[in-house]
């Protein structure tokens, strides 16, 4: 329950329901083993600070389960984590477990998946953010962008020393205006846009947009680097450069 509360908080996810399903009309393993279970999950569903509402008979036909779900940012919920106890596999592979007085007893194996699908959990994650991800997620962290072709040379400096700090960084060099470049990538939902024009290579700075059209000037290539580094380190849900 934690390593699922603590997954979704880091990707933004603040809004977390948990659902207890308990014994269907057809199920498999003893009344006693369902009552223990379900007993032991409530106690944990309970210990985790987390809201639940009780499914009943929604649990699997081996053994009853913890469904935990999230809302996105326009309220939709979305089936996400399960954590199920399942009596039954253990009996078919004749699984056993020593107890505390000496004696062997048929272990209780636990299925847990914390994304659910990986699939669904991507897709989630895009209208989660419509595509604006932070920092840490994002597939480019930061383009570096020219204004004419006498900035190439500390472009790619830039570049790479970004790179060099673990970020991913693409380089836009081509001979066009930079309003166009700059639309481009903020269409592309870029985080950061490291700009650089005669005047700031002069000064030895560099000009930084942020995606949300928030402008920082003057920046030594050395503090961009630091900041943005940290940025992505702490997995920060909002721009912190300012």
């Amino acid at each position: 329950m934690d390593l699922a509360k603590t997954v979704y908080t880091d990707f933004g996810f603040k809004d977390i329901t948990c659902y207890l399903s308990t014994k269907p009309q057809k199920a498999s393993g003893e009344a006693e083993l369902w009552d223990k279970a379900i007993v032991m999950l409530r106690e944990a569903l309970g210990g985790s600070g987390l809201p639940f509402e009780v499914d009943e008979g929604g649990g699997a036909f081996y053994g009853p389960k913890i469904d935990l779900k999230v809302r996105d940012a326009i309220g939709r919920e979305w089936q996400m984590a399960t954590i199920q106890l399942d009596f039954v596999l253990p009996r078919r592979f004749e699984v056993k477990m020593r107890t505390a007085d000496g004696g062997d007893d048929y272990a209780v194996m636990i299925h847990r998946a914390i994304f659910g699908s990986f699939e669904r959990f991507v897709g989630v994650l895009i209208e989660h953010y419509a595509g604006k991800f932070p920092l840490w997620l994002s597939p480019v962290q930061v383009k570096v962008l020219t204004l004419t072709d006498k900035q190439d040379e500390p472009a790619r400096k830039l570049a790479a020393a970004l790179t060099a700090a673990g970020l991913r960084v693409e380089l836009d060099l081509r001979p066009e205006k930079i309003g166009h470049k700059i639309r481009e990538a903020t269409l592309e939902k870029v985080p950061y846009m490291a700009v650089l024009g005669p005047r700031d290579v002069e000064a030895g700075v560099v000009s930084v947009r942020r995606q949300d059209g928030v402008q920082v000037n003057g920046l030594t290539a050395e503090a961009l680097v630091a900041k943005l580094s940290e940025e992505a380190r702490t997995r920060a849900l909002a721009p912190t450069l300012s």
